[in-house]
């Protein structure tokens, strides 16, 4: 009778330790998509659906990428930037959840915003964007064209701010380290290795090009495009057509 009494206690304790690490692992999710929910009201535009064929191999895309520093005056089409919004966080799978680049625990700390330059793409005015994952959609920051204000806080690399639209990779670290703790922290920043590398190939198969920069000052570039204060930038993606 005490072994039972003792094995019932045993029991208990544990359901209610796998309730609590489930409930840690949910809630940073759950208050991710109740975010993108709340800011997917505010002012923006639906982006076009990405295709699901491209038009070179992925071996060819490997093949061809490089990091370039020169950009063409030549504008993007709003289905290009479409596409490669999606190749960075886009929803895969049938059941429409996990996203195009891995992440530990399928948690998604990761957001992508777009600073857009005048004239630079067709339908899109400038200012910076926030990716809206669940709804493929940009949601308004601010209406300015600051690629000059990213290129001066990334240690004045000027050149960033030739490209049409800078891609910024941020982190919000509290949704994985709910589950991961500290660790959570590195897994992070794998998954933003993991987004870059996305966006390369997919430029190339849409006969574009991209630069990469991580010299940048983190509380610079957050204020001048208006990151909420939990979104560290990470990594700084100039794309446009080369030179």
């Amino acid at each position: 009778m005490i072994f039972l009494m003792d094995r019932r206690k045993v029991l208990a304790r544990l359901a209610n330790w796998l309730f609590a690490f489930g409930l840690a692992s949910f809630l940073p999710l759950k208050g991710a998509i109740a975010k993108d929910k709340k800011q997917n009201q505010g002012a923006g535009m639906k982006l076009p659906q990405p295709k699901m064929e491209g038009s070179i191999s992925v071996e060819q895309a490997i093949r061809q990428r490089r990091t370039i520093r020169g950009y063409s005056s030549q504008i993007l089409q709003v289905d290009q930037l479409s596409q490669l919004l999606w190749s960075a966080q886009g929803l895969t799978g049938n059941r429409r959840f996990k996203r195009a680049a891995p992440s530990a625990g399928a948690l998604y700390p990761m957001d992508v915003y777009a600073v857009v330059g005048q004239n630079s793409v067709v339908q899109i005015d400038s200012g910076v964007y926030r990716y809206e994952t669940r709804a493929h959609r940009l949601a308004l920051i601010t209406n300015q064209d600051l690629r000059d204000r990213v290129a001066r806080a990334a240690i004045s690399q000027m050149w960033m701010a030739n490209a049409p639209i800078n891609l910024v990779i941020t982190a919000e670290y509290s949704r994985v380290m709910g589950k991961y703790g500290k660790r959570g922290i590195r897994y992070a920043q794998i998954e933003a290795g993991h987004i870059g590398q996305n966006l390369f190939l997919q430029a190339e198969a849409l006969g574009l090009k991209v630069g990469i920069v991580g010299a940048f000052h983190d509380k610079e570039v957050a204020e001048v495009m208006k990151l909420p204060r939990s979104h560290e930038p990470l990594l700084i993606m100039p794309i446009g057509y080369a030179a």
